[in-house]
């Protein structure tokens, strides 16, 4: 994301520009009232000088200023029509190429003129205008580096709350903000009397993580329980159905018992990798015989291809639990040739089928998740076992589909050596 379409930038930029639309703003009033005040004591000693200047004139005397003049010809004009229709005003103007405020009256169907020079005004006027911008300018800079302080933190903690949010839709339920709350805060002798939504939706996303939390716990228990519950009756279920006769109703009773005897078995196998208990025996394996021996038994629809071979660590029961799980997943929902890739540490396998829906793909497997049902393509307790025993071994785990169509999934597994 560019620097500048971030919070923090949009808050600053955005105090910035209202202060300096405020700064302007009273500047601008700021000036006007002073040079109204400046300029308007200038005039009124304009207009005493030409009252002064009046009062001689009217009795024949002479003044002696050189400031008064009779019809001068630099009058401003606009100043000469309003004293030609008998009127007094002041207005600025020049008087031999310097600033003056001009002051007439008409005398004798003539302008009687007054000047004062006006030039140490306008560079009053200026130093005035030029602190004034100074000020707006250093208050504008004080607003944008508070603002984008304040903007700094606020986008940090929510930056940190969207990092706990990914985190928790990843499937860390541990994840926590941990923001303290105002009674934390009032044990610790802080006051807190403004509201604080960004603390509020940080505690929001807290409490909502820890209810997901406790029902996943119970939901998991329970898988747990019903499994562990259910093997002692299936397991003596079969041995009695050893006992019947044989014949068509006998193969159908041992399919269905051993089709629920292994829903049972790979619902204690999740139970145990989603407690977190179980623990790899690693050992130094050369990866392209292991994937040879496990892919062995799967049938002349599946090829092996060792490109490079590796001396990976690993686990060879729980690699070999991963790769046929694979296979039945391709077998059963996907179409031959199915291929088993071995190049380095990387295993990738691959069938010809309909390939994974987007949200395997996007999600990853999920227990009793199927796909599309009009795609003829599912995933359930086999793909999280997988999921589950790459966890176990470290191993990093991606599901795709080909370019050409199929599902494909990749194995890479660590490289080293034992301690």
């Amino acid at each position: 994301m560019h620097a500048l379409s971030s919070l923090r930038w949009k808050i600053a930029l955005t105090t910035t520009a209202v202060c300096c639309m405020v700064a302007a703003a009273l500047g601008i009033l700021v000036h006007n009232v002073v040079a109204r005040q400046i300029v308007g004591e200038v005039r009124k000693d304009a207009d005493t000088a030409l009252e002064h200047a009046l009062s001689h004139y009217e009795y024949g005397t002479t003044h002696g200023d050189v400031n008064i003049v009779l019809a001068p010809p630099q009058l401003p004009r606009p100043l000469r029509d309003l004293v030609a229709r008998g009127d007094t005003g002041s207005m600025v103007g020049s008087y031999n190429g310097k600033p003056v405020m001009w002051a007439a009256a008409p005398a004798d169907r003539q302008a009687l003129a007054v000047w004062i020079p006006f030039e140490g005004t306008r560079n009053r006027l200026r130093d005035i205008d030029t602190a004034i911008l100074a000020s707006a300018l250093l208050a504008a800079g004080v607003v944008a580096l508070a603002g984008l302080f304040l903007a700094d933190r606020i986008s940090r903690r929510l930056a940190t709350t969207a990092a706990v949010a990914r985190r928790i839709s990843a499937g860390d339920l541990d994840a926590r903000v941990g923001f303290p709350s105002r009674a934390d805060e009032r044990r610790q002798g802080r006051r807190s009397r403004d509201r604080d939504e960004v603390r509020d939706v940080a505690q929001a996303l807290d409490l909502m993580a820890g209810s997901l939390q406790e029902r996943l716990e119970a939901e998991k228990r329970f898988t747990a329980d019903v499994a562990h519950e259910l093997r002692t009756p299936l397991t003596g279920s079969l041995a009695a159905a050893a006992l019947l006769p044989e014949g068509r109703p006998k193969e159908m009773i041992n399919d269905r018992l051993k089709a629920l005897h292994l829903l049972t078995e790979d619902l204690l196998e999740i139970s145990r990798l989603e407690s977190g208990v179980e623990q790899a025996d690693l050992a130094l394996v050369e990866l392209g015989r292991a994937v040879e021996r496990a892919v062995a038994g799967a049938g002349p629809a599946v090829s092996v291809r060792v490109i490079r071979d590796a001396a990976v660590l690993t686990d060879r029961r729980r690699l070999d639990r991963i790769l046929t799980n694979l296979l039945v997943n391709a077998h059963k929902h996907g179409r031959p040739p199915i291929e088993v890739t071995v190049e380095g540490p990387v295993v990738t396998v691959r069938d010809h089928g309909p390939g994974y829906p987007p949200e395997l793909i996007e999600q990853g497997p999920q227990r009793f998740r199927t796909g599309d049902p009009g795609r003829g393509r599912g995933h359930g307790l086999g793909l999280t076992i997988v999921a589950g025993q790459a966890a176990v071994l470290e191993i990093a785990l991606s599901f795709a589909n080909a370019p050409d169509g199929g599902a494909l999934t990749t194995l890479r597994l660590p490289v080293g050596r034992l301690p």
